[in-house]
């Protein structure tokens, strides 16, 4: 009996402790469940708050480029400022900066091939990509904490970004869409030295944009009504970049077999005329025959100057005053013009007996 109740005993000792210890696993994970859902967005959420339609896997034809987006240009200063908060306002690096740091929005390790690799492998731990750019933060709450002086937004003076233009035949559409962001931070040496250029992590662009869907930004200063948000100048492609690479099979970007900035600009326009080559064929737009306007042209502007040029001269002959004839002028006028006509009158006796002379001797002859 002795033997039997201490089993019982120890029977509900283990049932009371698998019942304590329940609640604590439940409030352990409903605890993460609600940190997970504080820092992510539903897909609801994420298809609500962002205007770009995820790529097709199956595309017929498909051209991958990646440009460079300067700062200091007109079109790229809505991306850039205010370089601190203002109010609602915030800079897109200050955004992502946030994003990252809250665990909401994964950063890619930038490669020493300049290549995104989208991974879980290759993601930053987010205090190892902090102190590698020397970005000072507080961890609070299992947060990491960044005040807006020590954002470094001021320095990051220009973003790599990759766009995929393709045809999907399957809704018969051309697009163009960004797939990935990189901030690049612009920092010189202690004593003034020359500016160097840190690219600092990748961004998938489909995790972040819909939180730049929800952020407002003003592209005007004409119009200060923030009337689009981030996501829209970006699907809109209301910026201005440079192609600095292309997807090639050597991964070789232009500076590598460009020999200088003439080449790798006129490479430049090649590639951009490529791209709007291919979509006009598609829609069977026929680019115009330069080859033969040309000359018909220079002949047209030949011709237009030949007949300028002749009313020119007719106007400056008709503006001329006419001059008029001195007295002076006029007596050796009148005195050349009597002396023609004695001439005349002298040498006209002269040629009648001279005709006579040989009418004469003529029928002489036939005589």
């Amino acid at each position: 009996m002795k033997f039997k109740s201490l089993i019982a005993i120890a029977t509900l000792a283990l049932c009371a402790q698998g019942v304590m210890a329940q609640p604590k696993a439940r409030l352990k994970a409903q605890a993460e469940a609600e940190k997970k859902s504080e820092t992510s967005l539903s897909e609801r959420a994420k298809a609500q708050y962002t205007a770009q339609m995820p790529s097709p896997t199956d595309v017929v034809w498909k051209r991958d480029i990646y440009r460079t987006l300067d700062m200091t240009k007109e079109k790229n200063a809505a991306l850039y400022y205010p370089v601190e908060p203002l109010g609602d306002r915030v800079n897109l690096f200050t955004l992502v900066i946030r994003l990252v740091a809250d665990g909401k929005v994964p950063a890619y390790e930038y490669r020493s091939d300049g290549n995104e690799l989208f991974t879980e492998e290759n993601k930053y731990k987010v205090t190892d990509m902090l102190d590698k750019f020397y970005i000072y933060y507080e961890e609070k709450d299992g947060r990491y904490v960044i005040a807006d002086s020590d954002i470094p937004s001021g320095e990051v003076l220009s973003y790599f970004i990759k766009e995929s233009s393709f045809y999907d035949q399957r809704t018969a559409t051309y697009t163009t869409r960004v797939t990935a962001i990189c901030p690049v931070l612009h920092r010189s040496g202690d004593f003034g030295s020359e500016t160097t250029k840190y690219p600092m992590f990748w961004l998938n662009y489909d995790e972040v944009s819909p939180y730049l869907g929800m952020t407002p930004l003003m592209t005007s200063s004409y119009n200060n009504v923030s009337n689009m948000s981030i996501d829209d100048y970006f699907v809109r492609s209301l910026y201005e970049g440079d192609i600095y690479k292309t997807a090639n099979l050597q991964n070789k970007l232009l500076a590598q077999y460009c020999p200088n900035d003439t080449a790798m600009k006129a490479e430049q326009q090649r590639i951009e005329k490529e791209l709007v080559t291919f979509e006009n064929k598609l829609w069977g737009i026929e680019e115009p025959d330069t080859t033969t306007a040309a000359p018909a042209k220079a002949e047209k502007k030949a011709s237009a100057s030949r007949s300028a040029a002749r009313p020119a001269v007719s106007r400056a002959a008709k503006a001329a005053p006419a001059r008029q004839e001195t007295k002076a002028e006029k007596k050796p006028a009148e005195k050349s013009n009597a002396s023609v006509r004695t001439a005349r009158t002298k040498a006209a006796p002269a040629s009648k007996s001279a005709a006579s002379s040989q009418t004469l001797s003529v029928r002489r002859q036939r005589r």
